[in-house]
């Protein structure tokens, strides 16, 4: 069956950096636009970025500048890089993957939490 895991959550000082890893099997994975989304406690779940199956990326204007999102294709890997980290991106990342036509698929989370 499709799974997604996510790993590389942890406890970080504000300013610093993490990276999340969204390792995925069972599933075609060069076909799919990923994504990372994140909730906050009390919020709504949102979209951090995305990638395309062509490597287009797109990004929330709050994370615009210090998130990089990428994939390994070969190792049907996603990732999201965390610079510059603040309080506010405290959250749950979900990683997702995401098809017109297929079914989309979400990750068990993972909690980032940013503070001193």
């Amino acid at each position: 069956q499709v799974q997604l895991v996510e790993s590389g959550g942890g406890l970080v000082q504000p300013g610093g950096s993490l990276r999340l890893s969204c390792a995925t099997s069972g599933m075609i994975f060069g076909i799919y636009t990923m994504a990372w989304y994140r909730q906050a406690p009390g919020k709504q779940r949102e979209m951090v970025a995305t990638i395309t199956s062509g490597g287009s990326t797109d990004y929330a204007d709050s994370v615009k500048g210090r998130f990089t999102i990428s994939r390994d294709n070969a190792r049907n890997t996603v990732y999201l890089q965390m610079n510059s980290l603040k309080p506010e991106d405290t959250a749950v990342y979900y990683c997702r993957s995401q098809h017109t036509v297929l079914p989309q698929y979400w990750g068990q989370g993972t909690q980032v939490t940013v503070s001193s």
